[in-house]
């Protein structure tokens, strides 16, 4: 019993072996980010199954510019989760209540303007990616009807992140769990019983998202042994805004680059029909699932590194980088095993097309080998942001994407027009991304050994690492 609550319980990772610490704290983040996974992922499956493939590719042509206007949340959600962890580790009460307050500030406000924001382009975005006109009017209705309910995602996003920076993976892990399950029972209910079509998959969503933020604001309010949520520390700081906005902007833009990314590849992809537009959201589907355990560890490297710094542990550092680049790319192993193995009937999960199955299938194959060096990129950017080091990997990233990925997508398409495909091979796409990854972790690697993340260390600290070098 004591070893279950010890597995599932709040961690301070500036104290124990830095494995033993990690692999705790990444358990439940892991458990989480499935959960999370499991929203877009039923949703597809249903849409799939029950509304059919035109129906599954605008839920896929709204996914990039969700993710796209879900950057604002994101980047506050990295600074408060760097601020929060460095705070918790430095044992700074005052300071983390007033960070924690004014991350709640934000996320209201920052979660009404983006609801409003967000509806009334929703139709001028979706035109963006010149999707069949039946996908369009399918992608419109789903989007709009999800930034209805915007304030609930972004209280989950911001807050879990505030939550993980104090050791806390378990609660987000609980309210996913609970928002997951009530997800999958209004799908099926709305959908398979009311017949609602996509409108019914978005009001799912929504109404699972706004439980599980309603469920972290008040895990935040209750937290009283750590932080002190008042009128003080509601009231708008200076200080503190700019440093939440410092770290926060450069993640959001890094973000953002992604997004912006996403949707101009998928003008590509929607260029290609709708076969290879259901193809690519089955595969990518299934690529939410085998990234999760890299965007976990690279989370746990930034908790861990944050409250190491903030406690002045200095030892604990390259220990910890060590063992996470060892659980990172022992799982990352595991799961390339079953892409490879079991990727056509990983793909059936979402249609019964032939031609889409196969497809899918090859898709994995390109993708397989990426997951490995993307399990190395994410530990090291997570180590660099922890460090309060947001702009290296926001520069990686552009590099990356923009410089790498886009040009080489459009490009291999240009070149592998055929009969069968006129607008391009949809290997192109898959091709194209694996380069761009495995481009990703050699320059992470020369970022990391160039020591600049160190820069944003103290002093004493910086010359003990440099001393070991």
């Amino acid at each position: 019993m004591s070893s279950f609550k010890s597995l599932f319980g709040t961690q301070d990772m500036t104290v124990g072996r830095p494995i033993s610490v990690l692999a705790r704290f990444s358990v439940p983040l892991l458990i989480g980010n499935f959960a999370q996974q499991l929203y877009n992922t039923v949703d597809s499956i249903i849409v799939g199954q029950y509304i059919g493939d035109t129906a599954l590719a605008a839920v896929g042509t709204a996914g990039p510019i969700l993710n796209l206007l879900l950057v604002l949340f994101m980047g506050i959600s990295t600074g408060a989760s760097i601020l929060s962890a460095q705070y918790f580790g430095a044992r700074d009460r005052k300071t983390l209540s007033r960070t924690v307050g004014n991350t709640l500030l934000l996320t209201l406000i920052s979660g009404l303007l983006m609801s409003v924001v967000g509806y009334f382009a929703s139709p001028f975005l979706i035109g963006l990616t010149n999707p069949p006109a039946e996908v369009a009017e399918g992608a419109i209705i789903y989007l709009q009807i999800i930034f209805i309910g915007f304030l609930g995602n972004g209280s989950y996003n911001i807050l879990s992140g505030v939550l993980r920076g104090m050791g806390d993976s378990v609660y987000p892990l609980i309210c996913l769990i609970i928002a997951s399950l009530m997800n999958i029972v209004l799908d099926l209910f709305f959908v398979a019983s009311l017949r609602m079509g996509i409108a019914g998959v978005a009001w799912a969503t929504i109404i699972a998202q706004a439980v599980s933020g309603t469920l972290c604001v008040m895990r935040i309010l209750r937290m009283k042994n750590h932080v002190d949520i008042n009128r003080a520390s509601l009231r708008p700081e200076g200080r503190i805004l700019r440093k939440l906005c410092g770290l926060g902007i450069p993640a959001g833009i890094t973000m953002a680059i992604f997004s912006m990314a996403s949707i101009l590849i998928q003008g590509l992809v929607n260029s290609m029909g709708t076969a290879v537009i259901a193809t690519n959201v089955a595969v990518m589907r299934v690529d939410g699932f085998a990234m999760m355990p890299n965007f976990t560890f690279g989370t746990a490297a930034t908790t861990y590194i944050g409250q190491n710094i903030g406690a002045g542990k200095t030892e604990r550092i390259r220990s910890g980088v060590k063992d996470m680049l060892k659980l990172a790319l022992g799982v990352a192993f595991v799961l390339v095993g079953c892409i490879i193995l079991f990727g056509r009937n990983l793909i059936g999960m979402f249609t019964q097309t032939p031609e889409v199955m196969e497809l899918g299938r090859q898709g994995l194959l390109w993708l397989s080998f990426g997951y490995l060096c993307f399990s190395v990129t994410q530990v090291l950017q997570g180590v660099m942001r922890g460090a309060g080091d947001t702009v290296v990997p926001m520069w990686l990233s552009i590099i990356t994407t923009v410089v790498l990925r886009m040009p080489l997508a459009y490009g291999l398409a240009a070149v592998t027009r055929s009969e069968a495909f006129p607008q391009g091979s949809p290997h192109a796409i898959f091709a194209s991304l694996l380069i761009a990854w495995v481009m990703g972790t050699i320059l992470s690697i020369i970022a990391y050994r160039k020591g600049f993340w160190r820069k944003h260390l103290p002093e004493s600290m910086r010359r003990e690492l440099e001393k070991k070098d």
